[in-house]
């Protein structure tokens, strides 16, 4: 797919210094671009490298002034990055936009979709499903049964989505995704042997929520595990049972959250973090990598560490504790002397 730079600039709404009609195939980074890919250029430390790209297109700030010439075809933004950043979801809603069904694939009884849909080959949809308009299901995905996934989600190769999960409007779910799977719900009898304790609740993913590649969320034992609108979460998740994430909260990769757990909005959470269950998370909280959380967290505290000390109490404690073996030495040394 080519697009011209004229076509682009009317797209950023930008300002075509150059060949208008020069066309592009591809995007490129400013200092590996060749020819027929677009590039940009934002920060200044990389201005160097527009006066020897190869790209055909490059979008700069309006305020830009040259020092030599360029071979290039410049696109003039006001904000460079963000008007990258726009034609990068742009280019991304024009290649994802599929539609229609493609075959094989298998549909339930009593199961609906809506307008403009798209439906992968080998994809199973399960019975009394609902879909909504512009939906893409894509190849080997599955949707079990009572399903409702509503407008312009997108469900990616190879994610499951078990029974009963309501799945809100432009919700992202990546390959390898699992929602709606058991929780970890076991109980120990008299011979000590477990028991499965059945899972009958299921998962709510409000509005624009994104999942990454290989995340699992747990269906509750009874009622929801709830994920509200605007959350993102990264590759790798385990979210349990009966958990709550609050709206517009992002937790990196590998974090692990324990059963019934209730976390704020506005969330910060880093990657490896570990949550226990049961505990509840303040608003706008800021958790760093690997801490583990074992304690009810207020409002707009900013953690660090396994147990969790206050970040500032951690960075002063650090000072200490990594001279651990020169301040024992020492210590070591001033009861010699004493002794002697």
């Amino acid at each position: 797919m080519k697009f011209t730079a004229q076509q682009i600039a009317e797209i950023l709404e930008g300002e075509v210094e150059g060949n208008p009609l020069v066309e592009v195939s591809s995007l490129s980074k400013i200092e590996e671009g060749k020819e027929e890919s677009l590039t940009f250029l934002s920060n200044p430390k990389y201005e160097a490298y527009l006066y020897t790209t190869q790209a055909s297109i490059c979008i700069v700030n309006k305020s830009l002034e040259l020092q030599k010439p360029v071979s290039a075809t410049l696109i003039r933004v006001n904000d460079a990055y963000k008007a990258f950043t726009q034609l990068l979801t742009y280019y991304n809603e024009v290649k994802l936009s599929k539609s229609g069904i493609e075959q094989p694939h298998f549909i339930g009884e009593q199961s609906s979709y809506g307008e403009e849909v798209f439906i992968g080959a080998f994809s199973y949809i399960g019975n009394n499903v609902q879909i909504g308009d512009k939906v893409k299901i894509y190849p080997h995905a599955y949707i079990g049964d009572n399903v409702r996934i509503a407008d312009n989600s997108i469900v990616f190769a190879g994610a499951k989505i078990y029974s009963e999960s309501v799945i809100g409007e432009n919700c992202v779910i990546h390959g390898g995704a699992v929602i709606g799977s058991d929780g970890f719900g076991f109980a120990p009898d008299e011979k000590g042997e477990y028991q499965k304790i059945p899972q009958i609740g299921n998962v709510i993913l409000e509005d624009n929520v994104e999942v990454g590649a290989g995340t699992t969320i747990d269906r509750a034992t009874l009622g929801s595990t709830i994920i509200r609108k605007g959350v993102k979460l990264d590759n790798q998740i385990q979210i349990a049972h009966n958990v709550e994430i609050g709206e517009h909260t992002a937790v990196a990769a590998q974090t692990g959250i324990a059963g019934s757990t209730k976390i704020g909005k506005h969330c910060l959470i880093g990657g490896q973090v570990g949550i226990v269950g049961h505990i509840k998370i303040g608003d706008r909280v800021k958790i760093q990598a690997q801490t583990g959380i074992g304690r009810n967290v207020d409002d707009d505290e900013v953690l660090q560490g396994s147990p969790a000390l206050g970040y500032n109490d951690f960075n002063k404690s650090y000072v200490h504790f990594k001279n651990l073996p020169t301040t024992i030495k020492r210590i070591n040394e001033i009861e010699k002397k004493l002794k002697d």
